[in-house]
C-alpha cells in the first residue's frame, strides 16, 4: 500500500507529521516520533519575544559601561553570558538534521516583522527543509479594520518568501471575515502551503488569587470538524497544499483529512497524551481501514469527500442548517 503523499513539494512516506509542540525539543523524541512512523517534524517554535528580548539583552551587554575608560573590558561579558536564544534553535535544527532522515520543518511565532525575515533566512541555512509561520495575532484594537488584519499576514509573508528559497507554510486561525478570500491571496503571494487552524489558546480567571491565568486544553476529536470543512472548501480552490491540525487523534481522523482534501495531517494533542508511539498505532489503523475497502494509495483517498467531488456540497456551505437541527429532534 502506498501511504506517501507530497506537501509543499516535499515527497513524504505518509501523511503524519507532528505539528509544533514541546515534544520536539528534545533530539531523542525527535528519532523516537520518525521510529514511530512521522514523515517529517515541524519543530517548536522559535518566538518573536524570544528574538526581541535576546537583542535587547544583548545591546545592554554590549552599552553598558560604554562611557567607562577603554581599559574597562570587565564590562563586556562572557560568550557564555549572552549566548541567544535564537542560535540555539538554529543549532537545534542542524542537530535534528543529522539525527533523522526525514524532512524539518523550522518554526516561527509571532506577529510583526522585526527578525523574522533575518532569522528565517539563518533557519534556511542551518538545514531547515521548510518553515512555517505561526502568525499569532489577535486583533483587539477596534479601529483595525479587516483589511489591515489580513495585510499583516500577507506582508510578513511575503517579506519572508523574497528572502528563502524553501517551502514557506502559513498557520491560520479560523477567524477572518472571508477565508476562502484570504487563503486565495495568500497562495497568490506565494505561500506553499495553508495550516488550518492555529489553536488560539484561551485565558482563565482565577478567583482566588483574582489574576488572569493561562489555560491550556489539548484538543480531542471533535475539533477536528472546523479544519474538516475548510479544507474540504479549499481543496482544488487554491494552488497550494492543505493540512488540517487541530483535533486529530486516530487513523481514523487523518483519514477524514485527507478524504477531505488535506495532504497531511498535524498531530500534537494526541502525542502528548499518549506519547510518540501512538504514531505507529494511527498509522496501522489506517492501513487496516484501507486494505479492508481496497484502497491502493493516499492519494485515492485524497480530495474524494471534498467540496468539489461531494454529491451535496451544501453540507460543507451551509452544513445543512435545517437538517442537523431536525436530526437532533
Amino acid at each position: 500500500m502506498d501511504l506517501s503523499t507530497t506537501y509543499m513539494g516535499l515527497k513524504l512516506k505518509n501523511p503524519l507529521v507532528p505539528a509544533a509542540s514541546p515534544l520536539s525539543t528534545d533530539i531523542d523524541t525527535i528519532k523516537q516520533m520518525e521510529d514511530a512512523g512521522a514523515s517529517a517534524i515541524v519543530l517548536h517554535s522559535l518566538f518573536e519575544e524570544q528574538i526581541s528580548f535576546d537583542a535587547e539583552e544583548l545591546d545592554h551587554y554590549l552599552s553598558h559601561g560604554a562611557e567607562s575608560f577603554a581599559e574597562a573590558v570587565t564590562y563586556f561579558p562572557q560568550a557564555d553570558e549572552y549566548r541567544l536564544g535564537p542560535e540555539q534553535y538554529l543549532e537545534h535544527i542542524r542537530k535534528a538534521k543529522d539525527a533523522v532522515n526525514i524532512p524539518i520543518i523550522a518554526s516561527l511565532n509571532g506577529v510583526s516583522l522585526g527578525g523574522w525575515v533575518e532569522y528565517a533566512k539563518q533557519m534556511q541555512a542551518a538545514g531547515a527543509d521548510a518553515l512555517e509561520l505561526n502568525v499569532y495575532f489577535i486583533a483587539t484594537n477596534p479601529r483595525l479594520f479587516a483589511e489591515d488584519v489580513d495585510r499583516v499576514y500577507v506582508d510578513i509573508l511575503a517579506a519572508i518568501k523574497n528572502e528563502v528559497k524553501i517551502p514557506v507554510a502559513i498557520k491560520l486561525s479560523p477567524f477572518f471575515s472571508a477565508m476562502a478570500a484570504m487563503a486565495k491571496r495568500l497562495a497568490d503571494a506565494g505561500a506553499d502551503g495553508l495550516v488550518l487552524f492555529n489553536r488560539f489558546y484561551q485565558p482563565d480567571i482565577d478567583l482566588d488569587t483574582l489574576e488572569v491565568v493561562p489555560s491550556l486544553v489539548l484538543s480531542s476529536s471533535h475539533e477536528l470538524r472546523l479544519p474538516l470543512r475548510w479544507v474540504a472548501i479549499l481543496h482544488g480552490n487554491v494552488p497550494c497544499s492543505l493540512a488540517a491540525n487541530s483535533g486529530i487523534s486516530s487513523g481514523a481522523d487523518v483519514l477524514k483529512a485527507l478524504m477531505a482534501g488535506a495532504d497531511i495531517a498535524q498531530v500534537a494533542s494526541v502525542l502528548l497524551r499518549h506519547g510518540v508511539g501512538h504514531l505507529a498505532t494511527m498509522l496501522s489503523d489506517m492501513q487496516a481501514w484501507m486494505t479492508e475497502r481496497e484502497y491502493e494509495s493516499v492519494e485515492q483517498l485524497k480530495g474524494s469527500m471534498s467540496q468539489k467531488a461531494c454529491v451535496e456540497p451544501a453540507a460543507f456551505e451551509r452544513a445543512n442548517y435545517m437538517k442537523a437541527l431536525n436530526s437532533y429532534a
